[in-house]
């Protein structure tokens, strides 16, 4: 048999990791790895947070699953805290950021049919942005790497240029159900949309009666120093996927809605066999408790300035390697000069430092939030140590 056990969809590299420490990973030979990857933004609690721990091994001993055809008191509890915190007044919860798109896309369409009107279901959507693996998501993507060898596409989608709300304007019909968009776009190479961009699609949505969805499931939970992007525009959307950070770790994501979006999803439209079993809301409920307060979202803010800054000066030593810093909060991303993922790899086998290669040759920096200065100034000597002695033409 020459195929792997496990299948081999992912190029894994030869680091195993065994045990989590705070903000570092150790590798089964014990090697220790800074982490500011954060598993791509899900663990912003760091891997030792005692509050997450204690909520799921207290939960795993009283109940870890029943059916969504039960009551269920602890999605209840976390469902009210996402509505009391956020612009939504009902949740359905997932297990990952791909389901959480998938029941917001069905959402947004069911918005407009649900009072019979068939003929709007296509959802315009913006280049490099990443929704996830699902036949419908990568649909949703014009990622041409992500729709080689799954033809045909779902239909009822449209791409338009991102931060380009003319590009937006353009491809809107007759058939337009609304928008799908990444406020940070975070595959696509941490790239923030503008004010502008954001307030258009806002505009053009109510004057259109269309849906606003946006897909935070990496720039969410606090990743930004807001418990969610948008509030940074001063905008709230119509529908909106979460997932990721918000649990810590345990596999959870979430679709929100108002009250108005959420009026076609009635009994037996959609359902999940393990989303929101009781296991995975201790774990959210965990986190939220940890993360959506005005305390640690401004620590998460004042941590983003202090690590854009240092990135600032340090890429300045650098011209040849790097051009910017981008992003919001502790989600930031290093714009290269030449391939990332190469200087990603080397971050990672030689100076032991987790980064996150991404599109339009960005790296990612993606650190738990719950980093305090030893680990950032741990990074910048590793940073340091990788740029001094990377040559990007003896990079393998």
């Amino acid at each position: 048999m020459s195929i792997t056990p496990l299948m081999p969809v992912y190029p894994r590299c030869g680091v195993r990791p065994v045990r989590g420490d705070h903000c570092h990973l150790i590798d089964e030979d014990g090697t220790r790895y800074l982490d500011f990857a954060s598993g791509i933004a899900v663990n912003l609690l760091g891997h030792s947070h005692e509050g997450l721990i204690s909520a799921i091994q207290e939960q795993a001993a009283t109940l870890m699953h029943v059916s969504n055809l039960y009551g269920s008191p602890q999605g209840e509890k976390l469902a009210q805290t996402l509505v009391d915190k956020t612009f939504a007044d009902t949740v359905f919860f997932t297990n990952s950021g791909a389901e959480a798109v998938e029941c917001a896309i069905k959402t947004a369409r069911a918005y407009h049919q649900h009072d019979g009107d068939e003929t709007r279901f296509e959802l315009i959507t913006f280049a490099n942005a990443f929704h996830g693996r699902t036949m419908a998501t990568i649909s949703a993507s014009n990622q041409e790497k992500m729709h080689h060898g799954f033809s045909p596409l779902l239909a009822g989608f449209k791409y338009a240029e991102f931060d380009d709300l003319e590009s937006a304007k353009a491809l809107m019909g007759p058939h337009t159900a609304g928008f799908l968009v990444e406020p940070i776009q975070g595959e696509g190479g941490i790239r923030p949309a503008s004010e502008g961009f954001m307030k258009g699609l806002r505009e053009l949505a109510d004057e259109h009666d269309l849906m606003l969805v946006l897909d935070e499931v990496q720039c969410g939970v606090a990743r930004t120093g807001a418990l969610y992007a948008h509030e940074h525009y001063g905008i709230e959307p119509d529908i909106m996927a979460t997932a990721k950070g918000i649990g810590g770790g345990f596999p959870l994501g979430a679709c929100l809605a108002t009250e108005k979006a959420a009026r076609g999803m009635v009994f037996g439209t959609h359902g999940s066999t393990y989303g929101g079993n009781p296991l995975a809301m201790a774990a959210g409920s965990a986190v939220m408790e940890a993360v959506a307060n005005d305390e640690f979202l401004s620590e998460v803010r004042e941590k983003g300035d202090r690590l854009c800054s240092r990135l600032e000066q340090f890429i300045g030593n650098y011209p040849e390697l790097f051009e910017c810093i981008r992003g919001k909060g502790l989600m930031l991303g290093i714009k290269m000069k030449v391939e990332s993922r190469p200087f990603f790899v080397h971050l990672r086998d030689n100076h032991q430092l987790l980064t996150v290669a991404a599109g339009d040759n960005t790296l990612r920096v993606l650190p738990p939030l719950v980093i305090g200065d030893a680990e950032m100034d741990e990074f910048f000597e590793k940073l340091s140590a990788g740029a001094a002695s990377y040559s990007p033409e003896g990079a393998s």
